[in-house]
């Protein structure tokens, strides 16, 4: 509590909740929890008010919010703000959470019936003024611009930079003193708050008369001099009551009966156990780092834990029975004590009890783990021996990252290792919310144990054991255990040795083909100056976009900040017209091809000439892999340039070939499956040209009269379809009018009815449940469909329509690599798989083997799942990957 003296000195920060939360509910993209809270409106609001405490740096802070919707307005005037559309259902939900929020924050909270935010705002700016503090309002609402005075200023909220207005900065934008804005607003009204002022009259004319006039009544007294036409003055004559109306609906109340104290909303920051539960709620991972939040700080004033730690650490009996956990002592809390010391991983049970699992993590020479009642400390002499006691003790472990523990054991003792790993929870997390891209123990210990662990490493291995047990649980919720267990668990110990096997590259030949690209794009930059006039750096956007647009004088250049742009999409629009535009945009290629493959590829090849990319198993949100350092799924294959690198991408040695096999048309078959399209169904069982086949249904011509250009539009057709591809797009993609393309698709449709009628009941599907699954039960949740924004919500419709068909063809290659793998030891064959380009695997095969080893790849492929459309593989062997090809 601040005295009287030192309020004098003081200063306030005054904020429209409603406005502030409004403007970040539409400005960031849909957000929502693990379990399906919207926060996007929350995560905006709580950035929006950081930087304003900042700004301001206030000793005294408050926000406002309206009660409801009728207010003394209401009573004069019952059509005030008419006509508004009501809250969004997902901002509605946040409301509440945002008053807690910026309470929280420390931030007092205005509310009074009948008066609305601003009327807030506008007595207690009075009240600051009276007792001679500085005010500062923050609101996204120009409204409260007349509240500007030599105390009192507007922290404008926009698009882009937040505005401060003092009275100086007021009059340079409108010409008037800030007291006199609000009768411009009672001569040209407001249409979102249904204020009518006065009829035909605007902003401009509005302006032009208080400034010469200074108030509604000086501008009536003399309204034959007033500088406007006839007809303006007709207008303003007519409407002069309803500019006395607007005038009174416009007017901030600046004496509304409050009863909160300038004292009582003295700002001491932020409650931080309030705001680490709030944000741990919200699943704000990021923010609890930002502002150095803690486990600790989630106690409450007695120094209980919240609720969702009210077990001390210990799994209850009934969740730990799988485990085999004892329950009969007091466990010990991992962050109350040190771990016990043991001398290795055997001593905590022994080998009697060798089926129970221990949940582990290793932190340099130190091992962590716990049973789940205890955490115990094993320290080694080296890594090396510890990794050593974890590769031969045969327990049965909990970890997160079970491939980052399998390759650093295999690195460490330089052999391979398989430890048994019976539950991985960042997999888990993965599977729960491939949204989230944060698995990693804080942040899942944040989102479902409503705890952070800190970066203590004692206190992981007991909360590892605890998300085990809640993970499952929720897994078995959703439908998604299977995914778990019989996908995600045992494709990582593949993708593990797939690493750590990599993919032979030619080195020497590399470093040729990137001296024939440096010769090459030599060639092209000489070209380019020719055209030009002279010589200049090309890879600089703000010198090549002076060269086309300002001295060559090419159309399409757009002005940006820096200079214009000269990005792809730019450039493409140019490539066919100017010579020196398909000059650049091959000198492009050439440059990337050299730096990006061949000497990157290089770089990254071991002393055998192996690249080693890492799978990333938690990337993407449909459930396929991605490939990084280097991305070894992204090797370019649409000119015949790039294709020229698979030539140098090559099996060990001369002893062993390369065996590619690649799904035919894997996504179109899974769509006339889930939609159980008899047409297009059929159309896969003939064995006959898909492509071709809907070239002939759609256009209306015999299978023998398509010709090469309407069976490339009916491709285009077929995967758009799958897509979500509306008219516009499709007609770009294939060069035709927007209706031809319109005709295309309806007769599509026509042709194939029961596709258009799963991709309308799985859009509503999405819109009701809020998510969509594979055939598998992979799930995706799909928050853009509650989006305000009409491009979102489409956006999540194409989203809706598609991911079921992306995910199945995801969790099909992934159970193709795992049986794959598994007959291929069961057999014993020399042969190993090395990548997995998205439908695509490559298979590394000793030659005397690569025929059995081929068929095996061919029958795990096509029999992995069950369809009523037969899953085919287009396969072959090579001496590279060029070659297969």
């Amino acid at each position: 509590m601040k005295r009287k003296e030192e309020i004098t000195l003081s200063k306030i920060l005054l904020v429209d909740g409603n406005s502030i939360l409004n403007r970040a509910f539409y400005g960031i993209r849909p957000l929502t929890t693990g379990k399906g809270l919207p926060v996007n409106a929350l995560y905006g609001m709580l950035n929006i008010l950081s930087r304003a405490l900042d700004t301001v740096k206030p000793d005294h802070a408050a926000v406002a919010f309206d009660v409801s919707k009728h207010t003394f307005r209401h009573d004069r005037y019952p059509e005030y703000k008419a006509g508004r559309k009501p809250m969004p259902e997902e901002l509605a939900i946040q409301l509440p959470y945002a008053k807690k929020l910026v309470s929280a924050l420390g931030f007092g909270l205005l509310e009074k019936q009948g008066h609305e935010a601003d009327d807030l705002l506008g007595t207690y700016s009075r009240m600051a003024e009276e007792a001679g503090m500085e005010a500062w309002v923050f609101t996204g609402d120009r409204d409260s611009l007349q509240l500007i005075s030599d105390k009192t200023k507007v922290l404008l909220a926009t698009n882009k930079d937040n505005l401060v207005f003092d009275t100086e900065e007021f009059r340079k934008n409108y010409g008037i003193p800030p007291s006199q804005f609000v009768f411009v607003k009672a001569l040209m009204g407001d249409s979102s708050d249904n204020i009518p002022g006065v009829p035909g009259i605007g902003e401009k004319t509005a302006l032009k008369l208080i400034a010469q006039f200074g108030s509604l009544d000086a501008l009536y007294a003399d309204i034959e001099n007033a500088e406007a036409g006839a007809s303006a003055k007709a207008k303003l004559i007519a409407g002069k009551q309803s500019a006395y109306d607007s005038l009174w609906l416009a007017t901030i109340d600046r004496y509304a009966p409050v009863t909160v104290t300038l004292e009582e909303l003295a700002y001491d920051g932020m409650d931080r156990g309030a705001m680490y539960r709030l944000l741990t709620e919200f699943e704000f991972v990021n923010h609890l780092k930002r502002f150095g939040l803690t486990a600790t700080d989630g106690e409450s004033e007695n120094g209980q834990k919240n609720a969702s730690d009210n077990d001390n650490g210990a799994i209850n009996t009934a969740e730990n029975a799988e485990y085999g956990a004892k329950t009969e002592s007091a466990p010990l809390k991992a962050e109350d004590a040190p771990p016990i010391k043991i001398s290795g991983i055997y001593d905590v049970y022994g080998k009697s009890k060798m089926g129970h699992p221990l949940a582990i993590h290793i932190c340099e020479s130190t091992l962590f783990l716990s049973d789940g009642e205890r955490t115990f400390q094993a320290d080694y002499p080296s890594l090396t021996e510890l990794c050593e006691d974890i590769a031969s003790n045969g327990r049965r472990l909990i970890v997160c990252d079970g491939k980052a523990l399998t390759n650093t054991l295999c690195r460490v003792l330089r052999r391979n290792v398989s430890p048994d790993i019976c539950d991985d929870v960042m997999l888990a997390g993965y599977i729960l919310n491939p949204s989230s891209h944060s698995y990693d123990i804080r942040s899942l210990c944040t989102v479902y144990l409503g705890e952070e662990p800190g970066h203590a490493p004692e206190k992981f291995p007991i909360r590892l054991m605890k998300l085990a047990v809640i993970l499952r649980q929720r897994l078995e919720e959703s439908g998604q255990s299977g995914i778990y267990r019989d996908i995600e668990m045992p494709l990582s110990a593949v993708l593990s040795e797939m690493e750590r096997a990599g993919f032979k590259v030619d080195v020497s030949g590399l470093n040729a083909f990137g001296d024939n690209l440096s010769a090459l794009a030599s060639e092209y930059a000489e070209r380019i100056y020719m055209l030009a006039g002279r010589e200049f750096n090309i890879n600089s956007p703000k010198q090549l976009g002076e060269v086309l647009f300002e001295e060559l004088k090419l159309p399409h250049g757009k002005k940006t900040q820096t200079g214009f742009s000269t990005n792809a999409e730019v450039l493409e629009k140019l490539r066919y017209d100017y010579p020196i535009v398909e000059d650049i945009l091959e000198y492009r290629s050439v440059t990337k091809l050299k730096s990006t493959y061949a000497d990157g590829l290089c770089k990254a090849a071991d002393e055998n000439g192996r690249v080693h990319t890492s799978f990333n198993q938690t990337i993407t949100v449909t459930g396929r892999l991605s490939s990084t350092e280097p991305n070894l799924q992204n090797i370019p294959v649409r000119t015949e340039l790039g294709r020229e690198l698979r030539r140098f991408f090559v099996p060990e040695n001369a002893d062993y070939v390369l065996i590619d096999a690649d799904y035919s048309q894997i996504e179109l078959r899974l769509l006339a499956h889930i939609a159980g399209d008899e047409g297009m169904i059929s159309g896969f069982k003939s064995g006959e040209d898909i492509h071709r086949i809907t070239a002939s249904q759609v256009f209306g011509v015999p299978i023998s009269a398509v010709t090469p250009e309407l069976r490339k539009r009916a491709k285009a057709v077929n995967f758009g379809i799958v897509y979500g591809i509306g008219e516009f797009s499709l007609a770009q993609d294939i060069g035709v009018s927007r209706k031809e393309a319109g005709e295309y698709i309806r007769s599509y449709f026509a042709k194939y009815p029961k596709i258009s009628e799963y991709l309308t009941d799985i859009v509503d599907k999405a819109k009701r449940d809020g998510y969509v699954d594979t055939v598998f039960g992979r799930r995706r949740y799909i928050p853009e469909l509650t989006s305000p924004k009409a491009m979102l919500r489409a956006f999540g419709e194409r989203v809706a329509m598609n991911s079921p068909i992306q995910g199945a063809s995801a969790d099909i290659i992934k159970l193709a690599m795992i049986a794959v793998k598994r007959r291929l030891e069961e057999e014993k064959l020399d042969a190993r798989l090395i990548l997995q380009v998205h439908d695509e695997l490559i298979v590394e095969a000793r030659r005397d083997c690569a025929e059995r080893a081929a068929s095996i790849l061919r029958e795990e492929m096509e029999s992995v799942a069950s369809l009523s459309v037969p899953l085919t593989v287009e396969l072959s062997v090579g001496d590279s990957w060029y070659a297969c090809k």
